[in-house]
């Protein structure tokens, strides 16, 4: 192993959006089994994200397979700005992200832990990726827990916001759970083994 021995911490917040959220807890899963030898996630939940987690049966999964998971207190609690700020995340990822947090995150409010995280790790230089839950307008369709289908419109409003996220230093959009294993192999490929 190429890195003396520590493993290299990354923050993963989850809001309150249901879309996409097995899938992206399934990669997530995955990814830090692949990389158990470099890498350490912690999972950061926001209020909304905790009933969302609670609403698939999710929570219990995230705790068996993630050493730290902490759920939103207010936007300092737990303190995930002030470890970013001092960089001891090699990069913040927010998905699934909804079109709140987004809408936070691109005028710059602060209000909530994630957003926080978010403007936080920008005046850092710590990359945060983000993967909107609304990123392109239209009509979308969504798995609910019991396995049954809802359509979803995307309003152009949420896809704005998106877009100001796109010119963004040091912010980067993915939009599918499966783009998430390249910001590992982007990050972390070089200290594998």
């Amino acid at each position: 192993m190429n890195n003396d021995g520590q493993k290299k911490k990354i923050a993963w917040g989850i809001t309150g959006s249901g879309d996409r959220i097995v899938e992206t807890v399934q990669t997530m899963i995955k990814l830090q089994q692949q990389y158990d030898d470099v890498v350490d996630v912690r999972v950061f939940v926001s209020k909304a994200g905790e009933q969302v987690i609670k609403y698939y049966k999710l929570f219990n999964t995230l705790e068996k397979h993630f050493d730290k998971v902490w759920v939103e207190i207010n936007a300092n609690s737990p303190f995930l700005a002030g470890q970013l700020q001092v960089r001891r995340y090699e990069f913040l990822l927010l998905a699934p992200a909804t079109s709140n947090t987004v809408a936070k995150i691109s005028l710059g409010l602060a209000d909530s832990l994630l957003s926080n995280a978010a403007i936080m790790s920008q005046k850092a230089f710590v990359p945060s990726y983000i993967m909107p839950c609304d990123y392109m307008p239209g009509i979308i369709t969504t798995i609910l827990p019991d396995g049954s289908e809802m359509r979803l419109r995307i309003r152009k409003e949420d896809a704005e916001h998106v877009e100001r996220l796109r010119k963004m230093d040091d912010v980067f959009v993915i939009e599918k759970p499966t783009e998430i294993g390249s910001v590992f192999e982007k990050h972390f490929s070089g200290i594998r083994g």
